[in-house]
């Protein structure tokens, strides 16, 4: 079984206001390439962390982290970076999208950081617009797309570069029901295709669209629901 990622006794703390505040408290979990993964739990259970660390945006304080087969816990922050923007797509709550870059454009921006922009490229990314059902909105600017327009550019954007796994934060939390369902049934046939997908989400009807729910209490998992099958840990 090939591994998209690893964590291994994760443990981040911060210190505020003089208060050291445990975020995570030795998580430990794989999640298999091609996995549908759920990551669950009230505010303040570790959810927010718990997605900086599996974006590289964020350290552990200890604990060991793999993306792949590579160990990334002790990289610095310049290789830290170069992963993110070359083996990680992300899908946020707000889009992200430049204004005033095209759909196209948008798309490409991870291309662009990592100075691979070619007419192979190029291709690919009208290709990835195809595929989310944008070709014909590859000119038009976000002002002048639907939320869950700007949500498929998105996601066309975070497939670009062939990525280990794909980053969902709350990626529906700012679309109405009807286009929740269209992005959902997207990034569901997406999973089917073969893609790794880790969804951050409080949505309990968002989260039982994935393959197993890993649910966080107080920086720690609390239980993982497996096809519907519950186990408390």
């Amino acid at each position: 079984m090939q591994l998209a990622a690893k964590l291994v006794d994760v443990k981040k703390e911060y210190v505020l206001k003089g208060e050291t505040v445990r975020a995570l408290r030795g998580v430990s979990m794989e999640i298999p390439e091609g996995d549908y993964l759920a990551i669950m739990g009230a505010s303040g259970s570790g959810k927010s962390t718990m997605l900086n660390i599996l974006g590289c945006l964020d350290k552990p304080t200890s604990g060991k982290i793999y993306l792949g087969s590579d160990d990334i816990t002790t990289l610095d922050d310049w290789h830290l970076s170069n992963i993110r923007g070359s083996r990680i797509g992300f899908v946020f709550q707000s889009y992200n999208l430049v204004q005033q870059l095209t759909v196209l454009e948008n798309i490409e921006v991870p291309l662009f950081y990592q100075g691979n922009v070619s007419r192979k490229s190029r291709q690919r990314c009208i290709e990835l617009a195809e595929m989310v059902g944008l070709k014909d909105r590859l000119n038009h600017r976000p002002t002048q797309l639907s939320g869950g327009q700007q949500q498929r550019v998105a996601i066309a954007r975070s497939l670009v570069n062939n990525p280990y796994f794909i980053l969902a934060d709350e990626p529906t939390g700012n679309l109405d029901s009807v286009t929740t369902e269209e992005i959902l049934q997207l990034l569901d046939r997406l999973n089917a295709e073969g893609r790794t997908i880790i969804l951050v989400t409080h949505e309990t009807n968002v989260g039982e669209r994935a393959k197993r729910i890993i649910w966080l209490k107080d920086g720690e998992v609390e239980k993982e629901v497996n096809n519907r099958k519950t186990t408390v840990l």
